[in-house]
């Protein structure tokens, strides 16, 4: 591969849409493997749809995800030298690993790269807690940690890894097999509901992958694996395990199973407080690596809005809009399925070409219809929150808000407005946001996002097409 970029590199092994395709479609006749074990969905609705949204983003990076970010690390013992590197070579790997990182076509290490694999590959082992979006090549590098610190000759599990669902883990999985291609005396195991044990029989294979549940009653139902024997803990998507039902609980429970020498790898996207206090929880001793994210702006997006009465009447200031001013491609938001289906059959109606996403579609359906959507097939993208976060469409110019963002208490959303209205103005384009207002309520939910964002948001009477005219140049 000509690239340098670990993260395109990253992007083409760990998201190819079609291989996760093929085999989530094989398993989608067994219930209990689609399922994240463990949860709810019923009741965790919004949270199950975080692992849904990783997932996707997995499948859909298709770009170098912009590296902007500063890396910021707080060492354990501050005193102690702080190591980076700038090639793999200097990681002094097994040669049949550093193969597997060329084979996969890797070159070099991305920037959380370059701080995170010394503390991984260190010995003694280091714990470590960090910060990393998809993209980033975090999972490539825990993987190198597991497979580098495996002895081929002992025939038990000495690393164990935790996903929050069947799918990333299965993600995960795929890297360690690409990796280790040329490792073959080392082998991995799914601990994966469906996967079925017969108890007492004890796991041969040095790398077990899978979710918390069915990992805890391997190590303590079934006694498959011996947890005192495991050198290297990996919890993935720390974020999204805490939002399922019972995942944290099992998540505490394996690692306080594990010896005091074992070393403890915590990832998550995001830092919130929660998050945070499990991975205190899970990690002992931590160095810690954090991405000063570049704060997403609204400078670059001009926010109007528009008085309705009805459905009917947001409509038909849609068309005026559309019947205005050129856009490249659009995105509206709907707060309901049934809103976002009647919106996309009347805009079809008048001739526009529309792609739909909606929750009840597999997370490859989801994939592929984005894929449309950025290849510019479709030039309208009508969704429901599914859509909210990471998707980054150069050609988009314009987001409409049909329905404001809600939290599931019926509250103002600002967080999903954000991420919403920054679907536009990205790259450094210009972009418009249009809230639809249809009561006094949403005009005081608007106001709500006004006062937050501290951001002026602008009437457009959408019958003056001469005033519309104006807010598009």
């Amino acid at each position: 591969m000509s690239t340098d970029s670990w993260a395109l590199s990253v992007d083409d092994q760990e998201s190819t849409a079609k291989s996760i395709g093929k085999v989530r479609i094989k398993e989608a006749g067994d219930a209990n493997i689609r399922q994240p074990d463990g949860g709810d969905k019923s009741d965790e609705e919004e949270k199950e749809d975080r692992a849904t949204q990783s997932l996707l983003n997995k499948l859909i990076r298709s770009n170098v995800v912009n590296n902007t970010n500063q890396v910021e690390v707080l060492q354990r013992d501050p005193n102690s030298p702080l190591y980076s590197v700038k090639t793999f070579e200097e990681l002094r790997l097994k040669p049949q690993l550093l193969k597997g990182v060329y084979e996969m076509g890797f070159n070099r290490p991305s920037k959380i790269q370059e701080n995170a694999l010394p503390m991984m590959l260190a010995e003694p082992p280091q714990n470590l807690i960090a910060q990393s979006q998809s993209g980033t090549g975090k999972t490539a590098a825990f993987v190198l940690a597991m497979l580098s610190h495996v002895d081929p000759s002992l025939k038990w599990p000495q690393c164990l890894c935790i996903s929050p669902t069947y799918e990333l883990a299965l993600q995960t999985g795929k890297v360690i097999e690409q990796m280790g291609k040329f490792y073959s005396e080392v082998k991995l195991a799914y601990a994966v509901r469906g996967h079925k044990m017969d108890r007492g029989v004890k796991i041969k294979e040095q790398i077990v992958i899978g979710t918390p549940g069915t990992v805890l009653d391997w190590c303590v139902k079934l006694k498959l694996i011996d947890p005192k024997k495991i050198k290297v803990f990996v919890l993935d998507e720390a974020d999204v395990m805490i939002a399922t039902q019972g995942h944290q609980d099992q998540s505490i429970r394996i690692q306080r199973m594990l010896p005091k020498g074992c070393q403890m790898l915590l990832f998550s996207a995001t830092f919130e407080d929660s998050v945070w206090k499990f991975a205190e929880r899970v990690v002992p001793d931590p160095n810690i690596i954090k991405l000063k994210r570049e704060e997403e702006t609204l400078d670059t997006i001009k926010q109007y809005y528009v008085l309705c009465n009805s459905k009917e009447d947001k409509f038909n200031a849609l068309c005026n809009i559309y019947g205005a001013i050129t856009i490249a491609q659009a995105m509206i938001f709907c707060h309901t399925r049934k809103t976002a289906n009647w919106l996309a059959g009347q805009l079809s109606k008048e001739g526009h070409q529309v792609a739909l996403l909606s929750g009840e579609m597999v997370v490859e359906q989801r994939a592929a219809v984005i894929e449309r959507f950025r290849d510019g097939k479709e030039k309208v993208l009508i969704t429901t929150n599914v859509c909210a976060r990471g998707i980054d469409v150069e050609q988009v110019s314009v987001v409409i808000n049909f329905d404001l963002p809600l939290d599931k208490d019926g509250n103002p959303d600002n967080e999903t407005y954000l991420h919403r209205i920054g679907r536009t103005g990205r790259f450094g384009k210009r972009g418009l946001a249009v809230n639809m207002v249809d009561s006094q309520r949403s005009m005081e939910i608007l106001k709500t996002y006004e006062k937050h964002f501290n951001k002026k948001i602008g009437r457009l009477d959408t019958d003056d097409l001469d005033e519309i005219e104006k807010i598009a140049n």
